[in-house]
């Protein structure tokens, strides 16, 4: 190929020193035709070809390429045909005798005109995308994987994230909930993918069947919603984008933290700190824009929106209520009764009509067992024969006081002493632990063991007055006394069996 010097020479001395072509050639050595393309194009235009290329071999082969990569449009992108799969099929199943190369070109060529293309977008103020995303992060010790509820306002890009035990429904209601207070308003419509929380069904017309949760929380906030088309993430590229840059700068290295609580602070001023940020082809920051988009949001309503997932279920005959595959505790008051389960990201709610019955910590495992040793003590009372067989009891750490009241009733009194005892416990279900362990303690100081002792002991305590345990008043309440043994007590005995 000749260079742009030999261009620049020949052009020069046609144009400009009125040589013909003929001459041009003779004096550069080159043909005539080479000087016409030269005179036709100021840099050598490179090869081109005057038609496609031939291919013998491949081209009875075409169409069968054609219809496997047509086929793999339906597929899972990790399950489609790569350049040597199709070439190792094209030999064993229909005898193609080429090269893999030419193979590997053809469909190349053909994926890049597959390609899709997009249209660039402008994002007017006031409006948010919304995804999750997945990361691993050391909550209280323990190395887990943590799904984050990310939201994103286009025009500004600001941004804000939360971390949650599960892809929830209920995470992803108290996402909202914290984003809408964070960006101090509600964006006028929410761009999602087809995620199950939101919508339960694609309709044969392309409309949405929504979730009820999810209706609620549209209906408490009323924002206008949008989907993207299914499988296509980058109809919501923006939070897209967010989800791999908020694992890269706000989880990395693996982030600690001693409850979510905390993590799910961390991760507010990360997305504080980013307001200060200059993207590129922007001449304002993230926060000078994010002006704009809180002023087109829309207010916020009085409360926010109670975010949880509520259920119906039965209370068992072991005052057990199911949710999610778990089983957390009731009183056993209620047992056989229906009740309303709401489930919380970190706790489950318990209610019976219009009563609270049960509050207890969320839990992520798979059949466990939640409960609340106060809820079976009423039982355990009437049933005082399953007191050491309890199972809601194990892991119940009281401190040693309890221990040694019980040894000393069941000591003076054998069974029944054991009922003293869990009616002593069931003082914790209407007083202050606090005020139960002093008065517990006051009793075996005043050597009076026995339930109407301690509970009296724990009235003084809150009422703020002074005992009033005179044994002759109260004939009922046995007192413990234990003598100082001395040597001559035995003398004595061992003097008395001498006589």
């Amino acid at each position: 190929m000749k260079g742009v010097e030999l261009y620049v020479e020949v052009r020069r001395a046609v144009y400009v020193e009125g040589l013909s072509r003929r001459e041009a050639a003779r004096r550069f050595g080159i043909d005539p035709r080479t000087v016409a393309k030269m005179l036709a194009f100021s840099v050598p235009p490179g090869y081109r070809r005057s038609r496609p290329p031939a291919r013998p071999k491949l081209d009875p082969f075409v169409g069968i390429i054609e219809r496997i990569l047509e086929e793999d449009k339906g597929r899972p992108a990790k399950q489609q045909h790569t350049s040597k799969r199709i070439f190792e099929r094209l030999c064993a199943e229909h005898g193609y005798g080429g090269g893999i190369t030419i193979v590997r070109a053809y469909v190349h060529e053909r994926r890049q005109r597959l390609r899709e293309m997009f249209v660039p977008l402008r994002h007017d103020p006031g409006h948010a995308q919304v995804d999750f995303g997945e990361a691993f992060a050391v909550i209280a010790g323990e190395e887990r994987e943590i799904h984050f509820f990310a939201m994103d306002l286009p025009h500004s890009d600001a941004c804000l994230v939360q971390a949650y035990p599960a892809e929830s429904s209920e995470a992803f209601c108290a996402g909202h909930n914290v984003g809408f207070e964070f960006f101090g308003g509600v964006p006028r419509s929410i761009l999602y993918d087809n995620t199950k929380l939101a919508v339960a069904r694609i309709l044969g017309d392309g409309r949405r069947q929504r979730t009820r949760t999810f209706n609620e929380l549209q209906s408490h906030y009323l924002f206008a919603d949008r989907f993207g088309r299914p499988g296509k993430g980058n109809d919501k590229g923006k939070v897209e984008g967010l989800v791999g840059y908020a694992r890269r700068n706000f989880m990395v290295p693996i982030p600690h933290a001693a409850s979510f609580a905390e993590f799910n602070a961390y991760l507010l001023e990360c997305c504080r700190r980013r307001f200060n940020d200059r993207l590129r082809g922007h001449d304002e920051t993230i926060g000078e824009r994010l002006v704009r988009d809180r002023e087109a949001l829309l207010p916020l309503p009085p409360a926010p929106y109670d975010a949880c997932e509520k259920q119906a279920a039965r209370v068992s005959s072991l005052s057990l209520v199911r949710y999610r595959g778990n089983d957390y505790s009731v009183p056993t008051a209620y047992g056989h009764r229906e009740v309303l389960v709401r489930g919380y990201v970190h706790e489950v709610i318990i209610a019976c009509g219009a009563e609270e019955i049960a509050r207890h910590p969320r839990s992520y495992e798979r059949e466990d067992l939640v409960f609340n040793p106060l809820h079976y003590l009423a039982l355990l009372e009437d049933k005082i024969g399953a007191l050491d067989q309890a199972a809601p009891l194990v892991g119940w750490e009281l401190p040693a006081e309890f221990a040694t009241l019980r040894r000393l009733l069941e000591a003076r009194m054998g069974k029944p002493g054991k009922r003293e005892f869990v009616q002593v416990l069931r003082l914790l279900e209407v007083f202050r632990a606090d005020d139960v362990l002093a008065g517990v303690r006051a009793a075996l100081e005043r050597g009076v063991i026995g339930f109407d002792a301690v509970k009296h002991l724990v009235l003084c305590r809150i009422e703020r007055r002074p005992p009033r345990l005179d044994l002759k008043v109260y004939p009922y309440l046995p007192q413990a006394t234990v003598a100082t043994t001395m040597a001559k007590c035995y003398l004595s005995l061992l003097a008395g069996g001498a006589s």
